[in-house]
């Protein structure tokens, strides 16, 4: 087999740091990028990442896939370890059969076929790759063994074959989105890779940082009659507050439990604050403490109090402000010049109607929303029947005057309570957590 052809080399800065960067044209015209990071000396126990082609997921970060979190995560790993190398395999996209029949297969797998499924109905290969070229080009940039970058023991399998060994395989794995969760979950299940959504909730990821599949904490997503299906997620001490008396909420729960909740975020399409909760804690609302995407960003601001310089409008994610017809409309064309969307709907009595804003949101195609509050915000919610599920951190604290987690939603009587179907309950380092579908129909 004829040996692939170098065809340029050159540095290239990127977002994570500054790659050496070789191009090599294989015999069958496929062309493979080799990013080395640091000195690779003789070659041995490299960090390596042999990563298929992804224009979808790489470039536009499509939900639909892990591709586009794995590749940054590995980025950061090889400049995190000061030496390695990331092979981009161009002609692997779509397991091997190209773009367009990849996009073909998604239409498939919207009809309700997963991934092995679809490529069969089209007559095409599960997994079309082929390694052979792959390695000569690891080869020809130096690398002798690896340590390798993947959940998939087929690619160890090739490197092995092909005389590159593999001394171990490191996982690479992300928290799952509701909309990519039937394709990992298939990948494991039918493809044979190692834990590609991560670990289980009651897994030993929570301790050691690794990914954490929270999905079932959001149960059984659908849905609705014109709006989001709607999570209400946030934490409270054991006598029902989410701050102190002076506003402070930071932190009520614990670090596991704070790792499980970026989880939710990287499942969900959005996650949802109010105003008030934007100028007490200028929170990000991004997934940082698990490998995983971000979600859309969205305030409720009926006036624009929220200050420009808020953290929430930086560029770490898309962001989306409901606001109403009294906000000043140069704030909000000052805050579109920025990037930011901003979407005028109906106004309540206490700010954004709720209601209208969710109605908003599934028009713009968000599926489902994390709600983490502030109290008003989820007794909004409440009161106006739009959630289906809460989930809820309980923290061993007590603390007596402070701001409650819930505010009157006009039980007379305990048995006028809303009650909570299919719970789930997890003990999260020193905290529990509640989960459960709220019970409209016998409310």
């Amino acid at each position: 087999m004829m040996q692939p052809k170098e065809v340029a080399h050159l540095v290239l800065p990127t977002w994570a740091g500054e790659f050496d960067l070789r191009v090599f044209e294989g015999a069958s015209g496929e062309v493979y990028l080799v990013f080395a990071y640091g000195d690779i000396g003789d070659g041995q126990d490299l960090l390596v990442r042999l990563h298929s082609a992804c224009l979808t997921g790489d470039a536009f970060g499509s939900l639909r896939c892990d591709c586009g979190p794995q590749l940054r995560q590995a980025m950061r790993r090889i400049v995190a370890e000061g030496r390695g190398v990331l092979l981009y395999a161009a002609g692997h996209e779509g397991r091997g059969v190209g773009l367009v029949a990849k996009l073909q297969a998604y239409m498939l797998q919207d009809e309700g076929h997963d991934t092995v499924e679809a490529n069969r109905r089209l007559g095409l290969p599960v997994d079309g790759r082929d390694y052979r070229e792959a390695v000569q080009v690891l080869q020809a940039a130096g690398v002798r063994s690896s340590r390798l970058l993947t959940n998939n023991p087929a690619k160890a399998s090739a490197l092995h074959q092909g005389g590159v060994p593999v001394e171990r395989l490191v996982s690479l794995s992300t928290a799952p989105h509701l909309r990519n969760l039937g394709y990992v979950q298939t990948k494991e299940r039918r493809l044979g890779h190692r834990a590609p959504g991560g670990e289980p909730l009651d897994g030993d990821g929570l301790a050691t940082g690794k990914a954490v599949d929270a999905s079932n904490l959001l149960g059984r997503v659908g849905a609705r009659n014109g709006r989001p299906y709607v999570v209400l997620k946030y934490a409270q001490t054991l006598d029902g507050r989410i701050a102190t008396g002076t506003g402070d909420s930071k932190w009520i729960s614990g670090p596991e439990e704070r790792r499980v909740s970026h989880a939710l975020r990287a499942a969900s399409d959005a996650v949802l604050i109010g105003a008030g909760t934007v100028l007490a804690d200028d929170p990000l609302l991004t997934v940082r403490m698990v490998p995983g995407a971000s979600p859309i960003r969205v305030v409720l601001d009926s006036a624009l109090r929220v200050p420009p310089d808020a953290q929430v409008f930086g560029p770490d994610a898309v962001t989306v402000v409901l606001t109403s017809d009294r906000s000043d409309p140069d704030r909000r064309e000052a805050l579109r010049r920025r990037g930011v969307k901003v979407e005028v709907v109906g106004e309540a009595p206490d700010g954004v109607d709720l209601a209208d804003g969710l109605a908003r949101l599934r028009s713009l195609g968000i599926r489902s929303v994390l709600v983490e509050g502030g109290s008003r915000v989820i007794t909004s919610a409440l009161r106006e029947r739009l959630a289906d599920r809460v989930v809820v951190a309980v923290a061993p604290i007590l603390l007596g005057a402070g701001t409650d987690a819930v505010g009157d939603l006009g039980a007379g009587l305990v048995t006028d309570g809303l009650r909570l179907l299919d719970r789930t309950v997890h003990q999260l380092g020193p905290d529990l957590v509640v989960a459960g579908d709220l019970d409209w129909d016998r409310s």
